[in-house]
């Protein structure tokens, strides 16, 4: 079995890389910091770190030239919040809103286009994960939030268009991570949960041939009770 997690390097990325790689799959992860994404690959021998943007399309074209003929799950985890502290809608600067978008969902959606053969070959799953902020509107989380929306839109739509994939539109909720911090900056957010335990709910969506469709990792977990 086989995988690519965008976003590989830390948080919800990394975590999955480890816990997939721990159980014999070939992984292929992908980040902007190459010693961190290093470090990931070092961790055990089934996962290749490739660094790179993924808004750059010379890397989504090296990203599926290492996938090859056939990819069982793409995970379209790599996101960008835009500016901390978080702003007003009306305050984000253009070239801050395009980083949001295309991060979030331009390029995300031209890598499922080129890997799209390859996952089709394989009966794949591809999950885009995404956010309570997608249906929920929160201040000062537009650009993101709407961003995250667009995504599960474009999730959807390819589940009609390419009804032989499994497409997951994933909501893990909040988590302890780098990005949340970000949101929140001097906050203290221990509270939140570790992004290694949301990693069970995505191999249960993963596993579950549940159809296409948009999932929180609360409803996955309620599922599996």
């Amino acid at each position: 079995m086989k995988a690519l997690i965008t976003g590989g390097s830390r948080g919800l990325g990394r975590a999955l890389a480890l816990e997939l790689a721990g159980r014999g799959w070939r992984v292929i992860v992908t980040g902007r910091n190459a010693d961190t994404l290093q470090a990931v690959a070092a961790t055990n021998s089934h996962i290749a770190a490739i660094a790179g943007t993924i808004r750059s399309e010379d890397h989504r074209v090296e990203l599926a030239a290492a996938v090859g003929e056939s990819l069982d799950l793409l995970v379209n985890n790599a996101s960008s919040l835009g500016p901390s502290p978080l702003l007003p809608i009306t305050d984000f600067d253009e070239d801050d809103l395009h980083t949001v978008f295309d991060t979030n969902v331009v390029s995300p959606l031209a890598l499922i286009g080129h890997l799209a053969p390859a996952l089709a070959r394989a009966g794949g799953v591809v999950v885009n994960v995404s956010s309570d902020a997608a249906v929920e509107a929160y201040e000062r989380w537009g650009p993101y939030g709407a961003s995250k929306a667009a995504l599960d839109h474009a999730s959807a739509i390819l589940a009609i268009e390419r009804p032989e994939l499994r497409t997951y539109a994933f909501d893990p909720g909040d988590m302890r991570t780098d990005m949340h911090q970000d949101a929140f900056p001097g906050e203290d957010i221990s509270d939140r949960p570790l992004p290694e335990t949301v990693v069970p709910s995505i191999l249960r969506l993963v596993e579950s041939g549940l159809p296409s469709g948009r999932y929180a990792a609360a409803q996955i977990e309620a599922l599996a009770a």
